[in-house]
């Protein structure tokens, strides 16, 4: 029999073709002695000891299948180069992006100072009754909002569509220009002459040393003062001290963060009280959509090759 390792933090179970056996193994731990002969690794919230046993003991190990979107740790870890290692692209995009729209219009339609108001048992009475539906300064309404998505993958193209069914005016911007998913996409290179007609900065880009704090005091500074930023890639894109100043100092209208460097966000870090914004624990995955079908199609490449031998 081959084996795949399921790692006790999945949830799904996939259909294992014929000569196929699975072992559950702690995703926490190193691999046990028994399971030196699998051939596909599955790994979801692995820990560094997880993978560095994995790269090292299990030596007829073919395919490592990522359910997660970032695969950085995995390909830290020193696996052989022989080994297929697999991210989860795509498996995040539908809670991602459901998780977006929450902390953009929770920003837009001002509910972390209502929930304060309620706190306190007072009705905000500027929060609500008439209003302009564009008021100068002020970004109250995702009809006709200016946004670019920063980093147009998959939960990009997820997103655009709800973005603009609520009203937006959506672009993405990527390595290079084109179209995709029949939204306008903008190289890098141009983002900052867009970035004054931006009311919506959405950051999902990936970690690396190229976009380590992308969202610098350059970036922030070139967007109007009114205008909304949003991080759900990763922590180290942002520069949080700049953006924590822009807050205090009135330059942007707001910020919503599910990611930080470092995470957790360290108890007293500066950044907890900052003005007009949200931050959420690295909520808005987790749970990755449709896991069982891409183990399944592993499974599926791997059945027609010849079992592993050890190496």
């Amino acid at each position: 029999m081959r084996k795949i390792l399921l790692p006790d933090t999945l949830t799904d179970t996939p259909a294992l073709p014929a000569g196929w056996e699975a072992a559950v193994i702690d995703a926490r731990a190193e691999i046990p002695a028994e399971h030196r002969d699998a051939e596909l690794l599955v790994v979801w919230g692995a820990s560094r000891a997880h993978l560095a046993s994995a790269a090292r003991d299990l030596p007829r190990l073919r395919l490592v299948q990522s359910l997660a979107a970032g695969i950085e740790g995995v390909l830290a870890a020193g696996f052989r180069d022989d080994v297929e290692i697999r991210s989860g692209a795509g498996l995040h995009s539908p809670t991602v992006a459901e998780h977006t729209i929450g902390l953009l219009l929770a920003l837009v339609r001002s509910l972390p100072e209502s929930l304060e108001a309620q706190r306190r048992g007072q009705w905000a009475s500027h929060l609500g009754g008439l209003r302009e539906l564009h008021p100068e300064g002020q970004l109250t309404t995702l009809l006709g909002a200016r946004v670019l998505i920063w980093g147009f993958g998959d939960i990009g193209r997820t997103l655009a569509p709800i973005l603009t069914a609520l009203g937006a005016q959506v672009r993405g911007a990527a390595h290079s220009a084109g179209e995709r998913g029949g939204f306008e996409v903008i190289a890098t290179e141009d983002v900052p002459s867009a970035l004054p007609d931006t009311d919506v900065l959405i950051d999902i880009l990936p970690a690396t040393e190229q976009t380590r704090h992308a969202v610098d005091a350059a970036v922030l500074a070139a967007l109007p003062d009114h205008a909304l930023v949003v991080n759900v890639g990763r922590g180290a894109t942002l520069d949080q001290d700049v953006l924590r100043a822009a807050l205090e100092a009135g330059t942007i209208g707001g910020a919503a963060l599910d990611v930080t460097d470092p995470e957790p966000l360290p108890e007293g870090d500066p950044l907890w009280s900052a003005p007009r914004l949200i931050i959420t624990p690295h909520a808005a995955g987790g749970r990755p959509v449709g896991a069982a079908a891409r183990i399944e199609e592993a499974l599926r490449d791997l059945d027609g090759t010849p079992p592993a031998t050890e190496a």
